[in-house]
């Protein structure tokens, strides 16, 4: 019993230690976080320098990009457009003051008190824009009346969705059903823009291929982003996981952003269609899950998420595509692509749910949602980004089989044409329709 009180001081000491260690360690990580932080190219801050919040490989916004579009907008179009089509609920207003005559818009979500300053036209006083593309009703005077030449003066870029080749099992846009070719959508994309594109330069217009062949843009590859994936996801645990998430950067965000800088700064188009086929969950790529549902529907930038908002870059490139007044050229152009596109091909239009958190459905048009993809965002320009057909349908996938052809034979139980024509005879009969309508 006598030895009683020195274990209970042992036991405190130690308590003592144990705890002193943990605080030690909570200090050290509290100096970390402090301390400089992974910019997303791989690059480290230095302490003094801001601390954005940036999506993966997104870039500190320069909001001097803005000062051009200072008294372009009244206050009534600037909240109508931010609250109609680009955002999903109020929480814009933790970022954005809307005053009478110009607005504050917070810059970086973790330094409080540092504003952009947007100031708002005089009704009926907009300053004009300064862009580099033309909207409809500024090409339509460029039409040849003759029509021989009815596209004469458009300038349309071609972005045939994902990579396709060798690289459509990393993409997951790849299935295989036994000895039945892949359904491989890059591949597919590259062959309907290929089928575009003479078509449209035959009319008149100037048409331009983001990518010509199954090879990236991008100079990354999943092994060089290997650092990245990590520094954007800390938790990541595994060289499983990590790989995934390189190869995730590489082909949905450096890939685009690569065609971005193509479009932007080489391209510069009018207007860029953005091809894709759509899906649903197909389980195993070697044994994958057929369904009988087929639609459409057209995407346009917008429906910011309130998370989205929170990212200093895409709360910047959001207000730049206000800015830029693009959702009003694609929401034009959108309605008479789809009206085209269902009236040639039958298909419904995707069922949103209602009340998304994720999309909003554009001037009721049941085939138009904005949606925000990094995409139709960080083009500089009016972006139509088509989803047609479900790959993974009985329908189509018996279309993607019987490949490209000819005439009207009978395929999945009727006469049609190739799946490739049919798209592409859908969008170049729309664009007709929009730019050489009187």
């Amino acid at each position: 019993m006598k030895d009683e009180p020195n274990k209970r001081t042992v036991v405190t000491l130690i308590t003592l230690i144990l705890v002193a260690m943990v605080v030690a360690l909570w200090l050290e990580q509290l100096k970390k976080k402090d301390g400089p932080e992974p910019h997303p190219n791989g690059s480290e801050r230095s302490a003094e320098s801001p601390k954005w919040r940036l999506s993966p490989l997104g870039p500190a916004p320069d909001w001097s990009q803005l000062d051009v579009y200072q008294q372009t907008i009244t206050r009534e179009m600037f909240l109508e457009d931010l609250t109609r089509y680009f955002t999903v609920s109020q929480s814009w207003m933790q970022y954005i003051d809307v005053q009478d005559d110009h607005a504050l818009i917070l810059k970086q979500s973790r330094v409080a008190g540092d504003y952009y300053r947007l100031n708002f036209a005089p009704a009926s006083e907009e300053k004009p824009i300064q862009r580099d593309w033309r909207s409809g009703t500024e090409l339509r005077a460029f039409v040849d009346q003759s029509n021989e030449k009815p596209l004469a003066g458009l300038h349309i870029a071609i972005d045939a969705g994902h990579i396709g080749g060798e690289w459509a099992q990393m993409e997951e846009r790849w299935f295989k059903i036994g000895d039945g070719m892949p359904v491989t959508e890059g591949d597919m994309t590259l062959r309907v823009a290929n089928l575009i594109k003479p078509r449209l330069a035959a009319l008149g217009a100037q048409v331009s291929l983001v990518r010509e062949s199954t090879q990236p843009l991008t100079s990354d590859r999943p092994e060089t982003l290997m650092d990245v994936a990590k520094q954007n996801d800390p938790m990541l645990t595994g060289g499983f996981r990590t790989t995934k998430a390189a190869e995730s950067l590489f082909y949905r965000t450096s890939e685009i952003r690569a065609r971005a800088k193509m479009v932007n700064e080489k391209i510069r188009p009018d207007v860029v269609l953005c091809l894709h086929f759509n899906a649903v969950a197909w389980g195993d790529p070697a044994l994958p899950t057929l369904v009988d549902e087929n639609h459409l529907h057209i995407l346009l930038n917008g429906a910011y998420t309130d998370e989205e908002i929170g990212y200093d870059d895409q709360r910047f490139e959001m207000l730049r595509k206000i800015l830029q007044r693009t959702i009003h050229e694609e929401a034009a152009l959108g309605a008479v692509m789809a009206d085209v596109f269902a009236a040639q091909t039958g298909l419904p239009p995707y069922p949103y749910e209602p009340n998304s958190t994720r999309a909003r459905q554009v001037a009721n048009h049941p085939y138009l949602y904005a949606r925000n993809l990094l995409a139709n965002r960080i083009y500089n320009c009016p972006v139509i980004f088509f989803e047609p057909y479900v790959m993974n349908s009985h329908e189509v996938y018996e279309r993607v089989q019987a490949g490209d052809y000819q005439g009207m034979p009978v395929v999945a139980g009727k006469p049609r044409k190739s799946i490739f024509r049919e798209y592409a005879d859908a969008v170049v009969d729309g664009l007709l329709e929009y730019y050489h309508k009187p």
